[in-house]
């Protein structure tokens, strides 16, 4: 018997299962694919919003503002790259300066600290590589940036170090009322729990519907993104908005953390929740408005492009609680932007609320600190022959674009919640990020999967069950194949 199972291992199931952990409970959290956040989670802007965007006396408002103030302490405990770097929403026209000044009133009602309307003069000193054409602009000094996959694999393995047990390919398939429990039906078998966390992003509704009759709708909206070299990362400094529309905060610019610059992204209902294609009309539109903030955008220089799919609901706001005719069954549904930025404050208001229905003590052992992989790229020369002296796969290069080594990939492998697929790797050490898109390190990346895990070439996947990188191959003379 489980007290706790979290459906779900984005941002926002990973953030509730370290904030559960906190709490004296046996705590299970599943994942329907073959890895931690493969999701949204891994494919959005990547802002720690300011919180000037959403609509006051909203819980998107509230949680933007409180989740923001959160983040710095978070991020030093999980040893995350976080950057505040700034916000800009910027306008091309002056009849659009009082449409600045009714988002400035908004988020100041939103309790957003440090709000201006700065001029052109101003506006091209901070960031001369800004069109010319922007006049006007709200400076948000409470924006900063991230790595959402980064952040949403620190939770998991500092609530792994904390207790939490981990179950990917997990794919919840149905869920009734016991006797004073949920039974938790999953691919990787059944479940007796006490109470229940909905954190199932696009597939919360599905979830939800299983118990409740208080129905909710995810409407999946694509947007799509180029990213550009790391030779551009001096661009711009702030992340850079344009204005807002009712389907969202608009194309952006924006340096990322790891030094590229994000353009997009665009906004497009579609039916399919799994349709996370990039179309020839979606990066048109992206490059189309994103030129109006950065003229001639250099697309020799695009590495790569890839789009991502937001849980926007029918209820234009973020679902959270017990539901009212499921006792111990909790949403955190519909959650779109800014739910990154809310991620810490959501997590530790939910898990309280579980906490308190179940009569939860505090856990005494629980360890907030999660140190990061010591990343080669980022040490000076004295720092490298340290890291080598102690452990030689330091000095074995596996990734040339972003400077990964041996010893960086075989640790993203051992960790709680260690990587188990090529993309497990990618995200956790940014081997494949870089230029040449992972043309270059596959093939080792693939071979030090294999003997890690002892699996057959065969059985490396990029994301999962369906992505096998290989249908055969050589070995000692003779080809291999799958059965």
């Amino acid at each position: 018997m489980l007290d706790v199972i979290v459906i779900g291992g984005g941002v926002i199931g990973c953030s509730v299962a370290r904030n559960m952990a906190r709490y004296d409970l046996k705590i299970a959290l599943l994942e329907k694919a073959a890895d931690i956040c493969e999701g949204q989670s891994k494919a959005n802007t990547a802002i720690v919003h300011g919180g000037y965007d959403a609509k006051p006396h909203t819980l998107k408002a509230k949680y933007n503002v409180l989740g923001n103030r959160m983040f710095q302490e978070l991020c030093s405990e999980l040893d995350v790259p976080l950057k505040w770097n700034t916000s800009l929403v910027v306008c091309f026209s002056e009849d659009e300066i009082p449409k600045l000044e009714e988002l400035k009133k908004q988020g100041e009602l939103n309790g957003v600290p440090k709000l201006s309307v700065i001029g052109r003069e101003e506006l091209q000193k901070r960031e001369p590589g800004l069109s010319k054409n922007a006049c006007a602009a709200l400076l948000v000094e409470t924006g900063g940036i991230v790595c959402p996959y980064e952040l949403t694999i620190a939770n998991a393995e500092n609530a792994a170090e904390n207790g939490v047990q981990f179950y990917r390919n997990a794919e919840v398939t149905g869920m009734e009322r016991g006797d004073g429990c949920w039974i938790v039906q999953s691919k990787a078998g059944t479940f007796e729990t006490k109470a229940v966390a909905n954190c199932a992003g696009l597939y919360s509704d599905v979830i939800n519907s299983m118990v409740s009759e208080y129905a909710f709708k995810i409407l999946p909206r694509r947007g799509e993104y180029y990213i550009l070299d790391k030779k551009y990362a001096d661009v711009f400094h702030a992340s850079v908005f344009q204005l807002p529309t009712n389907l969202g905060k608009g194309i952006l610019v924006s340096p990322t953390v790891d030094g590229t610059i994000l353009v997009g992204p665009t906004a497009e209902d579609i039916e399919d929740r799994s349709d996370s294609r990039t179309t020839p009309e979606g990066l048109a539109k992206a490059l189309k408005f994103g030129s109006m903030t950065w003229e001639n955008i250099p697309l020799r220089d695009v590495i790569t492009t890839f789009s991502g799919i937001r849980a926007h609901s029918d209820k234009n706001d973020f679902i959270l609680g017990e539901a009212p005719d499921a006792p111990l069954f909790f949403n955190a549904g519909g959650i779109e932007s800014p739910g990154l930025t809310s991620s810490p404050a959501i997590a530790l208001d939910l898990s309280n609320l579980v906490a308190k229905r179940l009569g939860a003590k505090k856990n005494p052992k629980f360890n907030p600190i999660r140190k990061a992989i010591p990343k080669f790229r980022e040490m000076d020369d004295l720092q490298r022959f340290k890291a080598i002296a102690a452990n030689p796969d330091y000095a074995k290069i596996v990734c040339r674009c972003e400077t990964v080594t041996e010893a960086e990939i075989r640790e993203a492998i051992r960790r709680p919640v260690g990587a188990r697929t090529v993309d497990g790797i990618k995200r956790r050490t940014r081997a494949g990020m870089g230029r040449c898109q992972a043309g270059f390190c596959t093939p080792r990346t693939v071979q030090i999967l294999c003997e890690e895990l002892n699996l057959s070439p065969l059985e490396i996947t990029k994301f999962g069950e369906s992505s096998r990188l290989l249908d055969s191959y050589l070995f000692e003379g003779r080809e291999q194949r799958h059965a």
